[in-house]
């Protein structure tokens, strides 16, 4: 069963509802050690107190804030807990705001946590959740996890509602920064034209239930076959296409996509008689009927 990780409430205005969050992605990356070349032993990680010189266990580290040059203040969970600010254990909202408005920071998304409503604010949170999704708005809001205040976003998902933590508008950097000289480019007529078509043939519902990530499986496989004492086969590095003639490219990228469409039909009945040829393979031997005599 999930576990929860925060505990506390939704409140806007003299409204309060008790609420569960829950972190609602996972990492599925794989995971490296650190070994020693010489013999692949496992490095480990020490914690070093230089002043005894000594190797020390976690247990008896305390958190500390470096309040002058050397000088550090002690910070204990109790502490936490009890600072004085509102969003420690509530989702403080803010205000509401239409959905994917810009200028709102929601593009700079941090994380994101499913809610659960405790059982005597279900009506509450199930009326707020209707009334958003049927106004289209956002509601933006404050609270505190993993030690500092956040702002984040409140939206309905499915049967639930989605917290995104966002990043504080001075942490966002300027586009300045980067040279992007967008009004002197000239586009030509036929080059649009072209990109639209191309955006046409590409058109269509985005299934994110079949997205997987291809980099993670390409890994397994060369992880695997080191195991096996194998040589993993090298990828054929395709040339990169050149873009001197952008026309040119457009319309093989045009051609290409159409051809892949006309294909995919052909392709999902082909693997759907595969799968019925599989399956009568599989399938055991009837009985031939005995006559019955005469």
């Amino acid at each position: 069963m999930a576990r929860s990780m925060w505990r506390g409430a939704i409140q806007f205005g003299l409204v309060t509802i008790p609420v569960k969050l829950y972190l609602a992605t996972e990492s599925s990356s794989i995971g490296f050690n650190l070994l020693h070349e010489k013999d692949l032993s496992r490095i480990q990680m020490k914690i070093y107190c230089p002043v005894d010189d000594e190797v020390i266990p976690r247990s008896e580290t305390v958190r500390g804030y470096e309040w002058s040059k050397g000088k550090y203040v002690v910070i204990t969970d109790e502490d936490i807990e009890n600072v004085p600010l509102k969003t420690v254990r509530s989702i403080e909202i803010e205000g509401f705001v239409p959905a994917h408005q810009e200028g709102t920071g929601a593009q700079f998304v941090k994380s994101a946590y499913y809610l659960e409503p405790d059982e005597i604010g279900r009506k509450a949170f199930y009326l707020l959740k209707s009334v958003l999704a049927d106004a289209g708005k956002t509601a933006m809001c404050k609270i505190v996890l993993k030690d500092r205040e956040q702002l984040a976003a409140l939206n309905p998902f499915a049967k639930t509602m989605l917290l995104t933590t966002l990043h504080w508008p001075d942490e966002i950097r300027s586009l300045e920064e980067l040279n992007l000289p967008e009004d002197e480019i000239e586009i030509k007529p036929s080059e649009r034209k072209m990109a639209e078509q191309l955006i046409a043939s590409m058109d269509g519902e985005f299934d994110a239930a079949a997205a997987k990530d291809e980099y993670r499986e390409a890994l397994m496989g060369v992880i695997e076959a080191k195991v096996a004492g194998e040589t993993p086969e090298p990828l054929q590095k395709a040339e990169p296409t050149k873009i001197g003639d952008l026309m040119a490219a457009l319309e093989a990228s045009v051609a290409a996509a159409r051809e892949t469409r006309r294909a995919a039909p052909a392709k999902a009945r082909a693997g759907k008689a595969g799968s019925r040829a599989d399956a009568e393979a599989e399938a055991p031997p009837k009985r031939a009927r005995r006559r019955k005599s005469a």
